[in-house]
């Protein structure tokens, strides 16, 4: 008999973030990228691009964090939703 254990370590990492007006793009340590249109997300999308520029990693890159616009977003969040 299988049995699947729930593992709640974390394994994913963002290193850099890119965005611009359509695509906001993670790029993480073990190499894999993720995309998602800036419209899953208001605040990104009603943000200037000063705004959506000032971003800072989050626990170690477990997340992203726009201070100015009060939005933050987790890698394992994204990763689910992708």
């Amino acid at each position: 008999m299988s049995t699947l254990r729930n593992n709640h370590s974390f394994s994913a990492y963002a290193t850099d973030v890119k965005i611009d007006n359509e695509m906001l793009t993670i790029f993480l340590e073990d190499g894999r990228v993720i995309s998602v249109p800036i419209v899953y997300f208001p605040r990104l999308l009603n943000a200037t691009p000063e705004q959506r520029n000032s971003w800072r990693l989050i626990g170690r890159g477990q997340g992203i964090n726009w201070e100015e616009i009060d939005e933050d977003l987790s890698v394992e969040g994204l990763l689910r939703v992708h």
